[in-house]
């Protein structure tokens, strides 16, 4: 005969932990096999040659020192270095990089294509980044067409068709917004720096100090600081509200995968 089970039964003591829990030492890629993508780092590595050859082409048209002062120049060296190096962690199966970096690329070529196509495409005399003094050859119109047109759009292509989405946030907009205000600096300073009269003293026509005054300069260079940061508040919104491209490719199955490129 066998005593009966109590119906309380005493809480065991608890075991004391006698050393600290070791960090695994197990790879990430052990546990999640790494994916490359060849198709999006061969297009990213497209983008990127394309914004070399149209800051190239630039540069052989026009004043090197000049040509290299623009906006629309230096955002397309960033989204050459950016994508360059986007397609290589895409090709190597590393992790993407960091959406700081591509989000901001992408801010400042589509501001690029934005103030060209409202505020520039149609002034008088035509705005140039060459600077040239004759009449624009079709090697001026190209290499505008592909800084502020061709290169922009092959961007938004990039974020929309081999980015995931979700990954920009609200916390990045005003960082974003740092570099134009220091090129506003850079801008202004470089025309005091340059005898008055000279040609191409000052970059942009809005920001014509001697032609419209200070107080008129500054205030363009607000309203376009509050439209700049209203268009990186929407890239963030569409970001999250757009479809997943990555998401869109699996049709079947659970695969577990870390975002690549």
């Amino acid at each position: 005969m066998t005593a009966p089970i109590p119906r309380d039964l005493p809480d065991l003591p608890a075991i004391p932990r006698t050393h600290a829990l070791l960090p695994s030492s197990v790879p990430a890629s052990a546990v999640v096999a790494p994916v490359r993508r060849p198709v999006a780092a061969a297009l990213r590595l497209l983008i990127a040659a394309t914004a070399a050859a149209g800051v190239a082409l630039a540069l052989l048209l026009g004043s090197p020192l000049r040509v290299l002062s623009h906006f629309a120049v230096q955002s397309s060296i960033l989204l050459a270095l950016v994508t360059a190096l986007s397609a290589h962690r895409a090709w190597t199966a590393r992790r993407p990089l960091s959406p700081a970096w591509t989000g901001a690329a992408l801010l400042y070529v589509t501001i690029t294509a934005l103030v060209y196509h409202l505020l520039l495409a149609d002034t008088a005399p035509p705005f140039s980044v060459t600077a040239t003094t004759a009449a624009p050859t079709r090697w001026h119109a190209l290499t505008s067409h592909l800084l502020h047109t061709l290169i922009p759009a092959a961007a938004v292509l990039d974020w929309l068709l081999l980015t995931p989405a979700g990954r920009l946030r609200l916390r990045q907009a005003a960082p974003w917004l740092l570099y134009p205000a220091a090129y506003l600096a850079f801008s202004l300073i470089r025309a005091e720096l340059i005898t008055p009269g000279t040609p191409g003293r000052h970059l942009y026509p809005f920001l014509d100090t001697a032609a419209h005054g200070y107080r008129h300069a500054l205030a363009n260079a607000l309203l376009l600081g509050l439209s700049f940061y209203a268009l990186a508040l929407l890239l963030v919104a569409l970001d999250h509200a757009r479809p997943n491209p990555m998401r869109l490719r699996s049709k079947t199955g659970f695969r577990l995968q870390p975002p690549v490129g």
